[in-house]
C-alpha cells in the first residue's frame, strides 16, 4: 500500500458489499473527500452523490462482467472529467482513475462505451433512481418558501412520507440554543393528536432529548436501533402524556443534524414505530442528504427572516411618535408586510415648523427590504430638513427635495405627499384651519367631515419624487372645520386582497364613514382590523389628524 500512497492517480478498492477497503490520497482528492472519511464505509453512504450517474452504473457493470473495463465521462459532483479503469481480483474491485480534463463529453473509449450503456444492476439501480427522484422532490418543496416555520413543517412531512413513521424538526435560535418551537408530523393522521399531546406536555430538560443534543453538539447523526424506555419516562409528567407516548409506540430512531454554512442550525428526529425495523445504512444516508438539502433552504429562510427583522427595526426606529399640539390630535400606525421582500419603503412624519404650522408627510419608496428602508431613512431626513428650514408651500418643499435628489445623484424614487396645516388669525377666530397639500404621485388623502360626509381629496397626478423632470408641482387647499379628520395612507391598505386602487379607495372611504364617530386612536385600530385583518403583502402606513377633537378643550 505504501507504493499506492504516492501515486498521482487515484486508487480505490471495493469489497464484495461495496465497502471501500482502501483509497489513496490522490483518489480521495479527486472526489473532494479525505481518505479517512471514506475508508470502511459503504459506497452509497460515503459517496451518495454519484448514485444513478454514468460512473455509478459503470462500477456495477465492471464488477458484473469480471473483465477489465474503462470509462471516461463527466463526474458532476466533482465538476471534472474522469478517466476510470476497473478490474476484479479475488472478489475485490480495483478501480484506478485520473483527471481527464482534456477529454470531451460523449467520448469514452471503446471498452467503456458499451460497458456504461449496459444496465446490470436491476433493482438496485431502480432504487437509486427512486431515491434521486425523492431527493429532487425535497429540494423543490423546501425551496418553495422563505418562511422558516413553514420550511420546518414541510421537512417533517417529507421525511414521514418515506423515511419514518413520525418526525420532529427542531430549529435553533439566533443564539444557537433550542427555541422550544418544533415542527412535527405523523404518517397516521389519527396519531397526530397524540404526537401533539406528547410534545406539548412532556417535561423538558429531563434527559429524554440527550440524543438530540448529541446530534446538535457533534454535528453527526445519532442512531438508536432501540429506544430505552427509561430515557423517555422522566419526561412523561402526566398520565395523559404517558398514554400518548405509549400509543406513539416509538421503537427506534435516527437524529440527523441540520447544518448550513459550517454551523448546526437544528436537527430532525426520525422515529420508527411498531414492527418497522431500525433504519438501514442506506436510509440513514438518504436522511443525511435530505437534511443537507433542507438545511440550505432553512438557512435561507432564517437569513430572510433576519433581513426582515433588520428592515423592520430600521423602519420603526425612523417612524417616531407624532407631536400633539394644542387643538390638534395626531395618530399614526405602521404595519410591516408579511414577508421581508415587501418591508422597508413606507414612512410618515409630522412636525411643527417655526411659524407653528403643522407639516404632515406620508410616502413610499420604490423597492423593498433593507435597501428600501435605508433609502427611506435618507429621503425622510432630506425632506424633514428642507421643510423645517423655511415656511414654504408643500409644492415648494417637494421641488427642493427633487433638486437635492437629482443634484446629489441619490437615485431614489418615491411617492410622497406633503401637507401643511395652517391657521391664520382670521381662521382662528372661526376655529377653522387650512390644509394645503401637494402630491408626488401618492394616493389622495381622505377627509371625514364632522357632519359625517367623507371626501376623497383627489388631485391631478404628478411625477414621483426623484424623477428627473422639469414639470411643475402644484398646491391644493381645503378649509377644515372643528372635529374634521384627515387620513393619509400608503397603498398597502387600498391594495390589500389584490384589489385595484380605485376599488380599494372606495372600500377605504366606506369603512371610514362607518368609523367616523370613534376617537381617533380607536378609528385607526379599527381601520386596520376591518380592512387588513392581519399582516399584508405590503407595508401599511397611516397618518391621521383631527381638528379640535372632542376630548380636548375648545
Amino acid at each position: 500500500m505504501g507504493v499506492l500512497e504516492g501515486l498521482p492517480d487515484g486508487v480505490v478498492i471495493f469489497g464484495g458489499d461495496w465497502t471501500i477497503c482502501y483509497i489513496n490520497p490522490a483518489g480521495a482528492a479527486l472526489v473532494d473527500r479525505r481518505a479517512e472519511e471514506l475508508t470502511g464505509r459503504n459506497l452509497r453512504v460515503a459517496l451518495p452523490e454519484p448514485a444513478g450517474t454514468g460512473l455509478h452504473n459503470f462500477l456495477f457493470q465492471a464488477r458484473s462482467v469480471g473483465t477489465r473495463a474503462t470509462w471516461r465521462g463527466w463526474y458532476a459532483p466533482g465538476h471534472r472529467w474522469l478517466s476510470v479503469t476497473a478490474v476484479v481480483a479475488q472478489d475485490l474491485l480495483h478501480v484506478y482513475f485520473r483527471d481527464a480534463a482534456d477529454q470531451s463529453a460523449g467520448q469514452p473509449d471503446e471498452d467503456g462505451a458499451e460497458a456504461a450503456a449496459v444496465d446490470p444492476v436491476g433493482d438496485a439501480e431502480v432504487d437509486d433512481r427512486d431515491r434521486l427522484r425523492f431527493l429532487a422532490h425535497v429540494s423543490e418543496v423546501m425551496f418553495g418558501t422563505l418562511d422558516s416555520g413553514a420550511s420546518a413543517a414541510q421537512l417533517a412531512e417529507l421525511v414521514v412520507s418515506r423515511l419514518c413513521d413520525w418526525a420532529v424538526v427542531a430549529v435553533l435560535g439566533e443564539d444557537g440554543r433550542p427555541t422550544g418551537e418544533e415542527a412535527r408530523a405523523h404518517r397516521d393522521p389519527a396519531r397526530r393528536a397524540d404526537l401533539a399531546t406528547y410534545l406539548d406536555g412532556r417535561i423538558r430538560g429531563t434527559g429524554d432529548d440527550s440524543p438530540l443534543l448529541a446530534a446538535l453538539l457533534t454535528g453527526e447523526p445519532v442512531h438508536l436501533p432501540e429506544i430505552d424506555p427509561t430515557l423517555a419516562e422522566p419526561a412523561l409528567g402526566t398520565e395523559e402524556v404517558r398514554a400518548a407516548w405509549r400509543r406513539l409506540d416509538a421503537t427506534s430512531c435516527t437524529i440527523v443534524p441540520l447544518r448550513a454554512r459550517a454551523e448546526t442550525i437544528g436537527a430532525v428526529a426520525l422515529m420508527n414505530t411498531g414492527d418497522r425495523p431500525a433504519h438501514t445504512e442506506m436510509e440513514i444516508a438518504t436522511a443525511v442528504e435530505v437534511a443537507r438539502r433542507a438545511s440550505v433552504a432553512l438557512d435561507n429562510a432564517r437569513l430572510y427572516g433576519r433581513q426582515l427583522q433588520v428592515a423592520e427595526t430600521l423602519q420603526r426606529s425612523l417612524l417616531t411618535a407624532p407631536p400633539q399640539p394644542d387643538q390638534l390630535q395626531l395618530a399614526v400606525r405602521y404595519q410591516p408586510a408579511a414577508t421581508n421582500m415587501h418591508v422597508g419603503g413606507d414612512w410618515y412624519d409630522a412636525f411643527q415648523q417655526p411659524d407653528s404650522a403643522m407639516l404632515l408627510v406620508i410616502g413610499d419608496v420604490v423597492g423593498h427590504s433593507v435597501d428600501a428602508a435605508a433609502a427611506m431613512g435618507q429621503l425622510r431626513s432630506i425632506l424633514r430638513g428642507i421643510a423645517y428650514d423655511r415656511p414654504e408651500s408643500p409644492a415648494q418643499v417637494l421641488r427642493r427635495v427633487d433638486g437635492v435628489l437629482t443634484g446629489l445623484r441619490i437615485g431614489t424614487l418615491a411617492t410622497a405627499q406633503v401637507a401643511r396645516l395652517e391657521q391664520s388669525p382670521k381662521l382662528a377666530r372661526k376655529r377653522q384651519r387650512k390644509l394645503r397639500w401637494s402630491s408626488a404621485g401618492h394616493l389622495p388623502p381622505v377627509l371625514i367631515r364632522a357632519a359625517g360626509d367623507v371626501e376623497v381629496l383627489d388631485s391631478p397626478p404628478e411625477r414621483l419624487l426623484g424623477a428627473d423632470s422639469a414639470s411643475p408641482r402644484t398646491n391644493h387647499a381645503v378649509v377644515l372645520q372643528p372635529h374634521d379628520t384627515v387620513v393619509f395612507y400608503t397603498d398597502g391598505i387600498v391594495e390589500h386582497g389584490r384589489s385595484g386602487i380605485d376599488e380599494g379607495i372606495i372600500r377605504l372611504t366606506e369603512v371610514l364613514a362607518e368609523l367616523r364617530h370613534l376617537p381617533l386612536e380607536e378609528l385607526c385600530d379599527r381601520l386596520l382590523t376591518r380592512i387588513v385583518d392581519g399582516r399584508t403583502d405590503d407595508d401599511v402606513a397611516i397618518l391621521a389628524v383631527r381638528c379640535d377633537p372632542e376630548d380636548l378643550p375648545a
